[in-house]
């Protein structure tokens, strides 16, 4: 790992990502292998299965480690084996506060899978650190939260939830996919572990699904290097070097998104108006002030209102540069419907709860020219 002084551009180019001792090659080698020669009965060079290790898996998590400023890292297939791996902590019994807008597969697992094995669940909105401590009970061993949160964009006080977390002997890990470690590190704020959906803003290019969880103490490191072990849902050495080449550019790809996702908010509220629009650089945003004291920017996230699904079709029929799909954190503008696609498994009565109408759109703002973004958002407005 390269010295703490270099800043984050410099550590995401170099960070785990060494020349290669034998070649000289400054990209790390896709290690396809299933298994290594030893050397002796009971003596190999530091790996022994791939399952357990792969030179390239281990050095993006060094990589991620470094820029999220962690002990270790631990990655996964995807992001809810990220999140299934961090449930796998608990025993039952064990209950969970989590913020009450997470991402739709997030509670969908907490809510039809994990139940099922003694887990319990209370979701709270978190934008208030005072409903979660109401929310923890004598057995309460974590709480998850989003920050911003999906797909309403509303804040979390990480600090203030870890303060809450620690005087209770509660662990807090906090899903850091909206911003990445560029606009947000939350282990500076307290948080235990941090995990990422990496298929999002770390991978950057939308060609490779994975997940990690950054840990901050030995004993979660312990854990999950035993759980990708024994349940054998890592991230394969392609996907690991997709995500080590995505990560070198995650700075400037994190300013472009930034600035373009600003002024396409900026847009939207002179169009729609300001109670349309939910982003968080936005001045009327009500968690505005904290999201400029947690977050090192905005990022390029937003939602907006359109009154309903009928005015959501037209729109995405028209649009002609972005995109309409699943997904965010792409070099290209996607754009989804959350009540069909990630909060479909929510339930139209869980939906209305959380204000996700079926009218709602979710913006993942690219790094195209900012001004043929608003272009194609103009015409399919109109």
């Amino acid at each position: 790992m390269s010295d703490s002084k270099y800043g984050f551009a410099t550590r995401a180019i170099h960070d785990g990502q060494q020349p290669d001792p034998l070649t000289g090659a400054v990209n790390v080698p896709i290690y396809l292998t299933s298994t290594y020669q030893q050397e002796a009965i009971g003596k190999n060079k530091g790996h022994e299965y791939a399952r357990l290790t792969n030179p390239t898996r281990d050095a993006l998590e060094e990589s991620l480690c470094s820029l999220e400023g962690g002990t270790s890292a631990h990655c996964f297939g995807s992001g809810m084996a990220a999140i299934t791996a961090l449930c796998t902590m608990m025993k039952a019994g064990d209950h969970v506060v989590c913020s009450d807008n997470v991402y739709g597969g997030t509670s969908r697992l907490f809510d039809k899978v994990l139940v099922h094995y003694g887990l319990t669940f209370t979701y709270v909105d978190t934008s208030n650190a005072e409903n979660v401590r109401a929310a923890i009970r004598p057995e309460t061993k974590l709480v998850h939260i989003e920050t911003p949160t999906n797909p309403m964009m509303s804040v979390t006080d990480i600090r203030a939830v870890a303060e809450i977390c620690h005087a209770k002997g509660v662990e807090l890990s906090v899903d850091n996919t909206f911003l990445s470690p560029y606009l947000q590190r939350p282990i500076e704020l307290g948080a235990d572990i941090v995990m990422h959906s990496t298929t999002k803003f770390l991978n950057g290019h939308s060609d490779g699904l994975g997940g990690v969880l950054v840990c901050t103490k030995p004993e979660q490191a312990e854990r999950f290097r035993f759980v990708q072990k024994c349940t054998g849902g890592i991230l394969s050495p392609f996907d690991s070097y997709l995500l080590l080449r995505g990560v070198k550019t995650l700075a400037v790809r994190m300013k472009q998104h930034d600035t373009n996702g600003r002024a396409v908010a900026e847009f939207l509220v002179e169009k729609l108006g300001a109670d349309k629009v939910f982003y968080p650089g936005l001045a009327t945003h009500p968690q505005h002030e904290l999201a400029k004291r947690q977050q090192r920017g905005f990022g390029s996230m937003l939602s907006l209102e359109l009154g309903s699904l009928e005015k959501a079709n037209a729109f995405a029929s028209r649009l002609k540069l972005c995109y309409l799909a699943e997904s965010l954190g792409g070099v290209e503008t996607l754009i989804c419907h959350p009540a069909t696609m990630t909060h479909a498994a929510v339930g139209a009565e869980g939906r209305a709860k959380l204000g996700i109408t079926d009218g709602l759109m979710r913006i993942s703002v690219g790094i195209e020219e900012v001004e043929d973004i608003i272009a194609d958002l103009t015409q399919a407005l109109a």
